[in-house]
């Protein structure tokens, strides 16, 4: 069965870092993209930033400058270094993926995480 599983969230105040990290687990065979999105309360879910497997970055014009999205393949692992972190960052952080696995064939499948919560005091 195959999971992402996030951590790292929490409580920092304004101004301060935090370091998210989402590993994938399971019989997977190989992972494309890998991204962050973020729900607010009361908000759309919205991309914050994805890496592909070749490493081509696309970020969210509000966090452009302030995280940087990185990925291990040997590990399945995502990561998303928040520096600068606003008020308006807090929201729940979500992982994402397109995970290739074999199950009698192939298969891949859009992937999401539980979610864990960040929340930036002011």
């Amino acid at each position: 069965q195959v999971q992402l599983v996030e951590s790292g969230g929490g409580l920092v105040q304004a101004g301060g870092s935090l370091r998210l990290s989402c590993a994938a687990s399971g019989s997977i065979t190989s992972i494309r993209n890998m991204g962050w999105y973020r729900q607010a309360p009361g908000k759309q879910r919205e991309l914050v930033a994805t890496i592909t497997n070749g490493g081509t970055i696309n970020y969210a014009d509000s966090v452009k400058g302030r995280f940087s999205i990185s990925r291990d393949n040997g590990k399945n692992t995502a990561y998303l270094q928040m520096s600068s972190l606003k008020p308006e960052d807090t929201a729940v952080y979500y992982c994402n993926a397109n995970i290739t696995y074999w199950r009698i064939m192939f298969h891949t499948q859009e992937y999401w995480g539980q979610g864990t919560q960040v929340t930036v005091s002011s």
